[in-house]
């Protein structure tokens, strides 16, 4: 087979020669009518007629597309079934934002958000903040927690968890699709104060191993936290210490002064004052700290705020004022006919 090769080698070079040969004599000539294929994509558009009469009139108007400019906010409520938390819901569904509560009702109630059900801008979730959750929104208000003594003391280690892992589940979603977090925070970081009244810059004086410590330490990690995700992640955080509130939606039994006062002139039981009646406390009206926190979410200050009334009441003039100009409300509102009062002392 080698020798056979060998023999055509030959040929095979004169075959190359005479077509070599051939083409050079009589040269292919390309079709004037076919556009050339080494000309550029971009120039071939140029030169399309539809084209050029676009680019000499008059550029159209770009439109943005429908919900991109002006859009409304996408927010998370966590506790937002609770007595502050709807009426803050309540807030931002009349703005026209997008709502979306969660809360795994161990203080709160659904009937405090029954009317936003069929609202399509609403939603409620039955979660615990405790295990983490993934969500996609603009902002986050975290107000899950037992507020009142009755509740946390009730279960302190869940208390605890809620004020801890929950507040580090909220953070880590807010630096995951970074949203601005606001922390609910309370006056009962300060403790039993030395200093009245109790400015922001003062640290307060807590008993660490305390009854209340699960609420007072876990809101104070709380803050911690929202801080060290703030410093150390660039996370927009809001901090707001909320201080004595009443209004509709309060429970009955949670064992704040306000509602067991009501609770007693309903009941035409004798209204209870501790000690002398002198120690004060400030009150502020639900729908005043809605507004305080909204302010301070669409802010740029980080806090922490005090939330509350700068106007102190002693126990004893709360227990008049209170009764005594409220008295004919709560008779014309309740199934109980008169109510009568006595203030006991204890």
């Amino acid at each position: 087979m080698s020798r056979a090769f060998r023999n055509r080698i030959p040929f095979l070079l004169v075959g190359i020669a005479i077509s070599a040969l051939f083409f050079h004599t009589f040269p292919i000539v390309a079709d004037s009518s076919e556009p050339s294929a080494t000309l550029p994509t971009r120039r071939v558009l140029l030169e399309d007629s539809s084209y050029a009469t676009k680019a000499t009139s008059k550029p159209d108007v770009v439109r943005v597309p429908g919900g991109v400019k002006g859009r409304r906010k996408r927010i998370v409520v966590t506790g937002g079934a609770g007595f502050v938390g709807s009426h803050l819901v309540d807030r931002l569904i009349e703005r026209g934002d997008s709502v979306i509560v969660i809360d795994n009702m161990f203080t709160g109630r659904k009937e405090n958000v029954l009317h936003h059900l069929r609202n399509p801008n609403f939603e409620l979730i039955r979660h615990d903040v405790v295990e983490p959750i993934l969500l996609e929104v603009d902002q986050i208000y975290h107000l899950a927690c037992p507020a009142s003594p009755v509740h946390y003391k009730y279960n302190p280690v869940k208390t605890i968890k809620t004020n801890v892992m929950g507040t580090l589940n909220m953070l880590g979603l807010a630096k995951r699709i970074n949203a601005r977090f606001l922390l609910t925070s309370t006056s009962e970081v300060y403790g039993d104060p030395l200093q009245h009244p109790q400015v922001e810059t003062y640290w307060g004086n807590v008993n660490p191993i305390g009854v209340r410590s699960c609420y007072d330490e876990g809101k104070r990690v709380a803050e911690t936290l929202s801080m060290d995700y703030h410093r150390g992640a660039g996370i927009e955080v809001r901090i707001a210490r909320i201080f004595n509130t009443y209004g509709p939606r309060m429970s009955i039994d949670d064992g704040r002064v306000v509602s067991n006062f009501v609770a007693q002139a309903l009941r035409k039981e004798p209204m209870t004052v501790y000690g002398d009646g002198k120690q004060t406390r400030s009150f502020q009206f639900v729908s005043d700290l809605v507004e305080g926190l909204m302010r301070l979410m669409e802010g740029d200050h980080v806090g922490p705020f005090n939330l509350g009334n700068p106007g102190e009441f002693t126990m004893l003039e709360l227990a008049q004022v209170y009764v005594y100009t409220n008295l004919n409300y709560l008779a014309s509102s309740s199934s109980y006919g008169e109510v009568s009062c006595v203030v006991v002392f204890i």
